[in-house]
């Protein structure tokens, strides 16, 4: 049985520190927004700039997340990040001048780094070789989940203790739930339990793999591969950041909100899907074109619904958001295939850092787009981009 396997136990530890982490530093700066801009009535541009360096500093920062866990270990790596995360929400809710996003932002953004998806596949991977994408989808689901259940608690919070309460009490959460957990999931390894990668009775046979040469920036598989995930991420946080106001015409408050979690659902399960159904022999790197075309196409349906088809919209979120999840889990999958294993975890840090700085910017330019030409240039925009991607990815293909 599976859950019999300890490595299943860091997969749940890993899904719920996702949850946490794209909770608070994901899904948490919208609300963060929409709270200082209601309190204090700072302009949108200064927030967002705060916004901007979070994911900013964040990208520099988680290229370090393979030395500090070698050095530290993770339970003390994660642990300093939720204390981070926490300190770092409080600060969001108490700032009460301007200046003091800068520090907030900051500590959010050292959270961010050491718990996001860089960090969730180095907690997993060691547990698990062939059952590794069905292993990391799951984990990954966590961060769907995050965006489920955080922003109508951020909502609840707000309403009932103010933004700074509610920061309060989210930091609370965050350190009560992780901490623990983080000491009892994180310190074990397959060896120290006598075990073997996917509850294996022997190691793993080994795989030819030749070490690709030179510095990564210097190789075509990690610049295609983390070029392709950066433009389809910054396509995908653009639309996200905008669908709302896209859907609200035709589909009113209600309807837009229920289509965005019709999208997360979406998402939990196209991730899952990949994740279990994914052949063993197959090359990732063509599942990962199909997962752009796929929201491609979705994006085509927006366009065409033009803010005014219900059908079109609905249709268009459903088949968009079945691809939003695996532009996460795909990264470290291909990974694994195109690297030998002690180079995987320095490839998924470098490439999850390229992409937070590229879709650090995206909010912005979808947002500016929808201003300057209506409801069909964000998700036009978005389409175009996902082809780019699409392609990208395509240049070097190895089984």
């Amino acid at each position: 049985m599976a859950g019999s396997f300890y490595g299943w136990r860091v997969v749940a530890a890993a899904f719920t520190l996702a949850m946490l982490s794209w909770g608070i530093n994901f899904y948490g700066p919208s609300v963060f927004l929409h709270a200082l801009q209601a309190r204090e009535g700072w302009p949108a541009s200064w927030i967002a700039a705060a916004i901007t360096l979070h994911y900013l500093a964040s990208a520099a920062l988680v290229t370090r997340l393979p030395a500090l866990l070698a050095r530290f270990g993770p339970v003390p790596v994660i642990r300093a990040g939720l204390l981070a995360m926490a300190l770092g929400t409080a600060a969001w809710g108490a700032a009460d001048r301007p200046w003091m996003l800068v520090p907030a932002a900051l500590l959010t953004a050292c959270g961010w780094a050491v718990t996001s998806g860089a960090a969730i596949n180095a907690l997993v991977a060691p547990w698990f070789e062939q059952r590794r994408p069905a292993a990391l989808a799951m984990a990954y689901n966590g961060a769907s989940m995050g965006g489920v259940l955080f922003t109508p608690l951020w909502a609840l919070l707000i309403a009932g203790f103010g933004f700074a309460g509610a920061g309060l009490a989210v930091a609370g959460l965050v350190l009560a739930v992780g901490w623990p957990m983080a000491g009892r999931y994180f310190g074990q390894t397959p060896a120290r339990l006598g075990l073997f990668p996917d509850g294996a009775a022997g190691p793993p046979t080994p795989r030819p793999m030749p070490s690709p040469a030179g510095p990564l920036w210097r190789q075509a598989g990690f610049v295609t591969l983390s070029l392709a995930f950066a433009f389809g991420l910054t396509a995908q946080i653009g639309l996200l950041t905008t669908l709302f106001s896209i859907l609200a015409p035709a589909l009113g408050t209600e309807g837009a909100g229920l289509a965005m979690s019709l999208a997360t659902a979406c998402a939990v399960l196209g991730r899952t899907l990949v994740g279990v159904a994914l052949p063993p022999g197959m090359d990732r790197r063509l599942a990962g074109v199909a997962n752009f075309l796929l929201q491609a196409v979705g994006s085509g349906l927006l366009v065409l619904a033009a803010g005014a088809s219900p059908p079109l919209l609905l249709a268009g979120v459903m088949l968009f958001g079945f691809g939003i999840g695996n532009l996460l889990s795909l990264p470290p999958l291909i990974a694994q295939r195109e690297w030998p294993p002690a180079q995987v975890a320095a490839v998924v840090a470098l490439v999850t850092a390229v992409n937070q700085a590229f879709y650090a910017f995206g909010p912005a330019a979808f947002g500016t787009a929808l201003e300057a030409w209506g409801p069909a240039a964000p998700p036009a925009l978005a389409g175009v981009i996902q082809l780019l991607a699409a392609a990208v990815l395509a240049v070097r293909r190895r089984g």
